[in-house]
């Protein structure tokens, strides 16, 4: 597979770059310890990648995190690709996504799991209660720190104040608000905050290379859900999750609450595949894990091919499992593989 385009490590920040298997190591230990939602994991990343490790400075990581909540799909775990793509290319990239993701996946598995067998699960919630008020410090802390060294003036304040009114009051859609910071931007003159800028330029790429990005990762996430299709019928449990969560994974701006009344409403009431008090134990579970919050959709997916499994319900189970996961997380590589250059 062709690698994308990517610049010279050397060029990412301030400090000596990291080899490939000291920012594996980094990318496997956020990916066991990122807790709290996307707040949380941000936090954590600016925290690690920013002030500790200077692995990428201040202003290209708010551009990248910029970038990365316009997008659907989970923003931090498409953060963190973007790092590891600028650090070491194609295999950084995929490294940081897949090290981000696969812990908290194999949690969502097993809990699963035992739900399944056991229904609700208040032990494994309490056993992470704890976990959540250590992840409000460390978001609290991570919020005040970024707010005094981007927001250096009266419009900034005021802008960020309005931006909260209307995410957390009024539920505005977040692009919306981003689209709306930024033409207030545009139209106050363009002054910039006093954020270091990155020091190293943009990939070199054409329109040709980035067609063939979009072809192969087109390829690479429709391809193995054809597979199932193909194998097991169009109406098969299976073929049924490739193309919902599929469907899903262009719709999720705003991250998984914003998507959830709606995945819920097809889920329940359409597919039949859950009650409605199932939904909320899920997310309740990919809450209290480590990993995106969007990790209820593998909850569901396992959930749904074990019920309609048979006599290899288990194996069904891991199998919508992982097509969930696929059809989930697959596209957020093709968004960072195509738009990351520019």
């Amino acid at each position: 597979m062709p690698d994308a385009p990517t610049i010279a490590p050397a060029n990412i920040g301030g400090a000596q770059p990291p080899t490939f298997a000291e920012a594996a190591r980094l990318w496997a230990r956020i990916g066991l310890i990122n807790f709290g939602g996307p707040a949380g994991q941000i936090a954590l990343m600016h925290r690690t990648l920013v002030d500790e490790k200077k692995w990428i400075d201040e202003g290209r990581y708010l551009s990248a995190l910029n970038f990365c909540m316009l997008l659907p799909g989970p923003e931090a775990m498409q953060l963190a690709t973007y790092v590891g793509w600028r650090l070491h290319g194609l295999k950084g990239g995929l490294t940081a996504g897949l090290l981000f993701v696969a812990p908290g996946a194999v949690v969502v598995l097993v809990l699963s799991a035992l739900y399944a067998a056991f229904g609700k699960l208040p032990l494994a919630e309490a056993l992470f209660l704890g976990v959540k008020a250590a992840v409000l410090a460390i978001v609290v802390e991570a919020l005040l720190r970024i707010a005094r060294r981007a927001l250096k003036g009266q419009a900034d304040w005021l802008v960020a104040s309005a931006a909260f009114i209307g995410i957390f009051l009024l539920k505005v859609p977040f692009p919306l608000i981003v689209i709306a910071a930024a033409l207030v931007g545009f139209w106050s003159g363009g002054r910039a905050a006093d954020v270091p800028l990155a020091s190293a330029q943009p990939a070199s790429v054409t329109m040709g290379q980035t067609l063939r990005t979009v072809a192969i990762w087109l390829a690479i996430w429709i391809v193995p859900l054809a597979v199932v299709r193909f194998l097991f019928g169009p109406g098969h449990v299976l073929s049924e999750i490739g193309w919902f969560f599929s469907k899903l994974a262009v719709m999720t701006f705003g991250g998984a609450y914003a998507v959830l009344a709606y995945m819920a409403q097809d889920v329940v009431e359409h597919y039949r595949w859950l009650h409605a008090g199932e939904m909320l134990d899920g997310l309740g579970l990919a809450e209290t894990t480590p990993g995106p919050l969007i990790l209820v959709t593998e909850f569901v997916g396992f959930l749904a091919a074990f019920r309609e499994g048979g006599g290899n319900a288990w194996a069904m189970g891991v199998l919508g499992a992982l097509v969930t996961l696929w059809a989930t997380f697959a596209p957020c590589f093709l968004w960072i593989f195509a738009g990351a250059p520019y």
